[in-house]
């Protein structure tokens, strides 16, 4: 099988929502980010084994996806939308009992009119400027939406993962000034939020990249493996060169495998001539440039050619591929191509 297997234990994605549930302060609901197919691992098969763990409440980022955790979960759940009430979403919002959480004031009067009495949430802008009102268009039409009973109040954090930045206490300043005594529970805190402790966690916290054992979450549990199909292996006689441009010279007699995936997989080129591969516990480095379908890795230090080398697992993680290629663990895990084949491990595989 030239496909490369991609192995998620659903145990750990579990036991990391738990863990960041204990952190959240007492009296707060915790939340579960699965948007972006659950971070490249399968919204559907993740959205189960957290409701199993006892999270009550989804976060997508579209309609779209609003309705494929639907799917999956059935009705109890509450499913919220970070996009809000966009035009065109008006029958799955009702069909399929989704709660958009609503960003202007555009989006209010959509949702006032198309569905009145339908639950929703209201986004406020604390300093982020991407999505939600401001505090001039909040405090405009704050009465009348009150009044309509929203079921959560939510702003973002721009630098949560950074504990020490000014941006932490500004905004969770601006979001204590813009919704202080409004009677509705509120959200403040994603994964970095909840690290910053229980003055940034109000009535619900929404953990997203910790529940896939990224940073800043870095007690976290890795629950991926990734481990890529051995396609060829020759002999390369010294001063050969290797992969595109020609970019590896072999300095003397080598054996190189060359592994079924590259970047219309997710693995970025800039992981060229830079990642490690690993055989068991042994690391073998990547040769040569990253192309779409293929990588290649010298092997010629191993006693056996084996069948497979992993590239995630539990001696290189996402974000130790993130580091390499220069970006962070948020677009290693959602560039995760759609050819690997799922395998799901642990409770309710």
């Amino acid at each position: 099988m030239a496909t490369a297997r991609l192995f998620i234990d659903l145990d750990a994605i579990a036991a990391n929502w738990r863990a960041l549930d204990r952190m959240s302060a007492a009296t707060t609901q915790t939340g579960a980010v699965v948007k972006a197919d659950a971070y490249g691992t399968g919204a559907g098969r993740v959205s189960r084994a957290l409701a199993r763990a006892g999270a009550r409440r989804f976060f997508v980022a579209a309609a779209e996806e609003g309705a494929a955790v639907r799917a999956v979960l059935g009705h109890g759940p509450q499913i919220n939308v970070f996009s809000g009430h966009m035009a065109g979403d008006t029958d799955l919002i009702r069909d399929l009992d989704l709660t958009p959480m609503l960003n202007s004031i555009d989006q209010i009067m959509r949702h006032v009119e198309t569905l009145p009495g339908h639950p929703f949430g209201i986004q406020l802008d604390t300093g982020m400027n991407r999505l939600g009102l401001e505090m001039p268009e909040w405090e405009a039409v704050a009465g009348m939406v009150l009044e309509l009973g929203p079921e959560l109040i939510m702003s973002h954090l721009a630098c949560a993962d950074e504990p020490d930045h000014a941006m932490n206490e500004a905004q969770l300043a601006e979001f204590h000034a813009m919704t202080d005594g409004c009677g509705v529970p509120r959200s403040l805190s994603a994964t970095g939020g909840i690290l910053l402790g229980e003055r940034y966690h109000f009535d619900l916290t929404r953990p997203g990249i910790g529940l896939y054992g990224c940073r800043p979450f870095d007690s976290g549990r890795n629950p991926l493996q990734l481990s890529l199909p051995v396609v060829q292996v020759r002999e390369v006689a010294a001063d050969e060169v290797v992969g595109y441009a020609a970019s590896w010279r072999a300095e003397g007699p080598s054996y190189v495998a060359t592994v079924s995936a590259g970047y219309a997989d997710g693995l970025l080129r800039a992981l060229s001539g830079q990642a490690t591969l690993w055989a068991g516990k042994v690391p073998c480095p990547l040769i040569g440039r990253v192309s779409m379908d293929l990588i290649t890795v010298d092997i010629s230090h191993l006693e056996t050619v084996p069948d497979t080398l992993d590239i995630i697992g539990p001696y290189q993680s996402a974000d130790d591929l993130a580091d390499i290629a220069g970006t962070i663990g948020y677009e290693m895990l959602t560039s995760l191509g759609q050819r690997y084949h799922r395998q799901y491990e642990g409770e309710g595989a």
